[in-house]
């Protein structure tokens, strides 16, 4: 009769549980290492991305100030605090010449996050630079391309009534062909669900912070000489 084969002796569970939990720990050491090593890159290549976008549609400005809104008031910081920040941009003669505000909504497929001028005088949005879009190539990403999408913003009306603080008018996403007002957004045909997007966050990010921006009009407006004036005293 044939021997039969040795059946080898199986790993206690023990040993199993010990051996799992050492790779466990050795690959969340791994992953901790590398946001560690990564989050300074991806942090410097977002400021990059967000000055870029600040000159782009700030054309005058040839330097800017960061601001974060507390309790109502624009408290100028180094751009590392935590919260949405706001950007005023200054020419070479310390006015100012408009702010760049952040702005998000939900797009087709993913969030869409922009960067958008705004004339505190005119009561104008100017313009937008997309910081963040996954929307379907030819489709959403027309926002930053199409011609006639983009003629919304030789000025969107975004005004603050003096009398109440308050935005005159909601901005909206209307139709194609069937703007009929200032402060409407003539959506791009074929691409109805990025343009109503932007038309929320738009119109989001102007009910937040525009009343602020009026009221410390004055401070934005000195912000800059006084910013220069600190520099030379130190």
């Amino acid at each position: 009769m044939a021997q039969q084969p040795e059946v080898p002796e199986l790993p206690s569970s023990t040993r199993l549980i010990a051996t799992l939990s050492v790779v466990a720990m050795l690959s969340g050491l791994l992953v901790v290492l590398v946001y560690e090593y990564t989050k300074p890159i991806i942090s410097e290549n977002q400021r990059i991305a967000t000055e870029r976008a600040i000159f782009k549609i700030l054309p005058n400005a040839v330097k800017y100030l960061t601001f974060k809104v507390d309790n109502g008031q624009l408290i100028a910081t180094d751009g590392k605090a935590n919260g949405e920040l706001i950007y005023a941009g200054y020419d070479a003669n310390n006015t100012l010449v408009g702010v760049a505000l952040p702005a998000q909504a939900q797009g087709y497929q993913d969030t869409v996050k922009i960067l958008y001028a705004y004339n505190p005088y005119t009561g104008c949005i100017t313009g937008f630079d997309v910081l963040k879009s996954t929307e379907t190539p030819g489709f959403g990403t027309q926002i930053s391309t199409n011609a006639e999408f983009l003629a919304n913003f030789n000025c969107l009306s975004a005004k603050v009534d003096p009398a109440s603080g308050a935005l005159l008018h909601d901005i909206k996403t209307v139709r194609h062909g069937s703007k009929k007002h200032p402060f409407e957004i003539d959506a791009i045909a074929g691409s109805t669900i990025t343009s109503n997007a932007v038309g929320r966050m738009l119109n989001q990010s102007a009910h937040k912070f525009h009343p602020v921006i009026t009221k410390n009009l004055t401070s934005l407006e000195n912000a800059a000489r006084k910013n220069e004036v600190n520099h030379e005293t130190k």
